[in-house]
């Protein structure tokens, strides 16, 4: 059986969502991580990464000595848990179940590298498809089964109206046992598909989110006022530019083109009123970046690189880079200080 990629890495996320699924089963999981050849002591930092071999190592060792082929299941649900502080912060970025499903494979992508997300949509549903990087995982049930259960949750605790699973539809063969599978994805199940996908009610794409209220919202939607203000008054062209920056950032590279569509202007019209207010688009970029990096550092509940997802930088790696460019120490010092 061929390997993955020696260059392919996950955070440890993925391994503890692992380890403490195991813990919960019964499985002897220290002699386990030995076996996979993992220090336990990396695992307690969340911005480390892992070759992708070792963490599937793991998760077949796990899965074997606790006799549970469910596995993915239950680290679906850890993993949902783990990220909910980032699902908060999500929250006050995006208004519409629409707005937060565009940013959804950007926010599955920062696992690793073991797959995407990629939706699509249908006359009557929206379909979330799972394409891991490895294809011989199809014919696994680990990753399609943790990545599967955590969109399901996620998507299903966005909005006050619900939003539950219409169809599930897997790449592996039919399992013995299928009673886990129905209670998470309900009972429209097929497998041996070329893809493994939900579905989900396309009348859902303007459902509200849910508005958190309380010190996330406090923290994450006061004005930058002192990046905006002139000491003349709110300007509200800036407060919306800002908005929406801050909104599309999770998307990865932002463009002055892409800003502009949101605002429904041209990219002329942005720069000349960026120009009338003596600025330019990659100056108030790279500011309400730093001012929002400052912000989301002081909070202790989010990783290093969940803050590197928020501000659309495409690893945690070069979120630091640049963080130390502006202050001349990496985000993890500038924490302990």
């Amino acid at each position: 059986m061929p390997y993955p990629d020696p260059n392919w890495s996950v955070y440890t996320t993925l391994a503890n969502a692992v380890v403490r699924a195991g813990r919960c089963l019964g499985a002897p999981v220290d002699s386990l991580l030995i076996k996979a050849d993992i220090d336990k002591k990396i695992l307690a930092n969340p911005d480390h990464r892992l070759p992708v071999e070792k963490v599937l190592q793991l998760y077949e060792l796990v899965a074997h000595y606790s006799d549970t082929p469910d596995i993915g299941l239950y680290t679906g649900r850890i993993s949902y848990l783990d990220g909910l502080n980032l699902q908060l912060y999500m929250s006050t970025i995006c208004r519409t179940f629409r707005e937060y499903l565009n940013l959804m494979p950007s926010v599955l992508r920062f696992t690793g590298d073991i797959g995407e997300v990629r939706i699509r949509g249908e006359k009557a549903h929206i379909r979330l498809e799972w394409y891991p990087l490895w294809t011989e995982t199809t014919k696994q049930r680990y990753l399609s089964d943790e990545m599967l259960t955590l969109s399901a949750m996620i998507v299903n605790s966005l909005c006050v109206l619900p939003i539950p699973v219409r169809r599930a539809k897997f790449t592996y063969r039919r399992p013995a046992k299928t009673e886990l599978l129905v209670n998470a994805f309900g009972e429209n199940l097929s497998f041996a598909e070329p893809v493994s996908c939900l579905y989900f009610d396309r009348e859902s794409l303007d459902y509200p989110l849910v508005r958190v209220s309380g010190g996330v919202t406090a923290t994450l939607g006061r004005p930058v006022e002192h990046l905006f203000g002139d000491g003349r008054g709110r300007d509200e062209f800036l407060e919306q530019l800002r908005e929406t920056i801050v909104r599309l950032l999770p998307e990865g590279e932002l463009s002055i083109d892409h800003v502009a569509s949101h605002l429904n202007v041209s990219k002329r019209t942005l720069q000349r009123r960026l120009s009338e207010r003596d600025t330019q688009f990659q100056t108030l970029l790279q500011k309400v970046r730093g001012e929002l990096a400052i912000r989301y550092l002081s909070d202790g509940r989010l990783t290093v690189t969940e803050i590197a997802f928020l501000l659309g930088y495409r690893d945690q790696g070069s979120f630091s880079s640049a963080f130390k460019q502006w202050h001349g120490i990496s985000p993890r010092e500038y924490r302990r200080r």
